[in-house]
């Protein structure tokens, strides 16, 4: 039972499992009508605070002040001025967390605690909700706490007021991880009957753990494959695009595998179901679609799956309301979102670049090619080319250290991103000169 020693030893995997029993819990009290809807939100809120304290230890202060901050920014602000500030504040306080982990790892050239890891992956996801609460709020798909402290209300007034906010910002089935979901489908999901909607499947979490089970197991065989080869360092020529390849494999796999157990806790707390559909709204959406990402020949499609809640935010917080260069701007705040790491700026933007390619190659190919055995060979040559680009820029994301950085650049898998810079250039020089 090597896999399962192994999935389970990674510390948020560890806390996600133990979060199982009170999603159940909550999801038998939620269906037996015993709780009342304050109670449901004061259940998250606690599951979601206890959570915090025994994933982060002492580092959940990071957590829950900024959780605090934006609660009295929400009640406190006007509508339209609501977005503006909780997005400066809350960005400021994950760059400077970040930046805590820079002085680690590159100044003191240590490596940094397990639970400060935790807990910048939970702030990240905390800037989520509270970028998409304060957006429905000043597009008017939320209402805003009406005279909010600025009020005569007593204080267990404000309290309640705001406990809807303090819930959502920090319920536990969504702390560590998970897609996000709009605090309009929170509401729902929290209030809604389970006499009218079955709040989760016995059958559908069943599926969700054999896909865990399958996962794990190729992922321990692409380890050993990986372990018994040479690495980054020491691989000659075309050797590295098959290190690279299966590198980026064995990345992939994790991230499935923990985007399924996400999905599946929020799944078994009642989060998942077409309960908390508004109408108007997409409906809940999983991070992995695993069958797309790996089949598809176009990398704007696999930047459009991958992660798809993150993906589907990026488009709405910065994507719709850029003027100029959109798409650059995106994968930009993507990487400051991520932490600024060497790794992560020159990943973004050349997956920026990469995505702009596809767009241009993709709309030239569609013109010339005809015959279904040219479109089968094209879909098979990009598909191959798609993997291997993707692989690149994967690696390029997770390594660290500028020095694999450059090992990674100046090897063969280079060439892969460079052949779609240099067909956008002759294709672009080729529609000016048709202009």
């Amino acid at each position: 039972m090597e896999w399962l020693q192994l999935f389970f030893l990674h510390p948020v995997s560890f806390y996600q499992g133990a979060a199982f029993p009170f999603a159940f819990l909550f999801n038998y009290l939620c269906i037996m009508d015993s709780f009342s809807t304050r109670a449901r939100y004061l259940f998250l809120l606690a599951g979601g605070g206890a959570l915090a304290v025994a994933a982060m230890g002492p580092y959940a202060v990071l957590v829950f002040t900024p959780a605090v901050c934006t609660v009295a920014l929400l009640c406190s602000l006007d509508p339209q001025q609501v977005h503006r500030w909780t997005f400066c504040f809350q960005m400021s306080w994950q760059t400077l967390c970040h930046l805590g982990l820079h002085y680690t790892e590159y100044y003191l050239h240590e490596p940094p605690s397990v639970r400060f890891c935790i807990t910048l992956s939970s702030l990240m996801l905390l800037t989520q909700r509270v970028t998409s609460l304060s957006l429905d709020i000043c597009e008017g798909k939320v209402e805003a706490a009406s005279g909010g402290i600025r009020s005569r209300s007593s204080l267990s007034e404000h309290v309640c007021k705001a406990l809807p906010y303090f819930s959502y910002l920090l319920f536990f089935p969504a702390l560590l991880g998970g897609s996000l979901c709009s605090f309009q489908r929170f509401q729902t999901c929290v209030q809604g009957s389970s006499a009218l909607y079955p709040r989760y499947s016995f059958w559908a979490l069943s599926w969700r753990g054999l896909q865990i089970l399958g996962l794990e197991c190729i992922n321990v065989a692409v380890s050993r494959m990986v372990d018994a080869g040479a690495g980054l360092t020491d691989c000659q020529q075309f050797e590295c695009i098959y290190v690279v390849w299966t590198t980026a494999g064995l990345f992939k796999l994790t991230y499935y595998s923990h985007w399924i157990l996400d999905d599946s806790l929020l799944h078994a707390a009642g989060f998942g179901s077409e309960l908390g559909q508004s109408p108007g709204e997409e409906g809940y959406i999983p991070d992995a679609d695993i069958w797309t990402l790996e089949r598809t020949h176009r990398i704007s499609v696999f930047a459009r799956k991958w992660n798809q809640s993150t993906a589907r935010w990026l488009r709405r917080l910065v994507f719709q309301h850029s003027r100029a260069w959109p798409l650059l701007q995106t994968f930009a705040f993507s990487a400051w979102w991520h932490g600024l790491h060497p790794g992560q700026v020159f990943g973004f933007l050349c997956w920026a670049v990469m995505v702009e390619a596809d767009y241009v190659i993709h709309s030239f190919a569609n013109e010339f090619i005809r015959s279904w055995p040219m479109r089968l060979f094209y879909r098979t040559l990009t598909w191959a080319h798609t993997q291997l680009i993707i692989a690149y820029i994967m690696l390029a994301v997770e390594v660290r250290s500028l020095s694999s950085l450059w090992l990674l650049c100046n090897s063969y898998n280079s060439v892969f991103p460079m052949v779609y810079c240099i067909l956008l250039l002759l294709l672009v020089k080729r529609k000016h000169k048709c202009k």
